[in-house]
């Protein structure tokens, strides 16, 4: 399968059973897993939606977002919690304005997961982690 490296954004081939493993990138040799979203960008959103076999899971937030503030650290934990079986990314719709208008993102924060570089589910709003978790949960990925 591929996943998609957080640090240098170069999909790595990797066999399904090593995901638990701590794998390293084969370019940058950093780790494949972080245990927290990884920040994308226009150069990097699309690398990450479209090459990745794992299902992505996608904050869409801004800085002056008061429910995005109290969310953040929800999102970060539960990424922690849920890698490898997903990747966590947060893109600020704010600097990527043309990422937001792309997917149609009309409230903030927005959670969509990605799998094959389509979007399989979407849910607007602030979530628990228990909350985030039952959600990501039901997903037929």
């Amino acid at each position: 399968m591929k996943v998609v490296c957080p640090s240098c954004h170069v999909a790595n081939n990797l066999p399904y059973d090593k995901l638990e493993d701590q794998p390293k990138c084969g370019r940058c040799k950093k780790a494949l897993f972080l245990g927290k979203p990884v920040s994308l960008d226009a150069a990097t959103f699309g690398k990450h939606v479209q090459l990745s076999d794992l299902p992505v899971v996608v904050d869409f937030w801004a800085a002056w977002c008061g429910p995005c503030k109290m969310m953040a650290p929800v999102f970060e934990k539960t990424a922690g919690a849920m890698e490898p079986q997903f990747q966590f990314a947060k893109v600020d719709t704010e600097k990527c304005q043309a990422i937001a208008a792309q997917y149609r993102i009309q409230s903030i924060p927005t959670l969509a997961v990605f799998k094959g570089g389509r979007e399989i589910a979407r849910q607007a709003g602030a979530m628990s982690e228990s909350a985030l978790k039952r959600w990501l949960g039901t997903l037929k990925v």
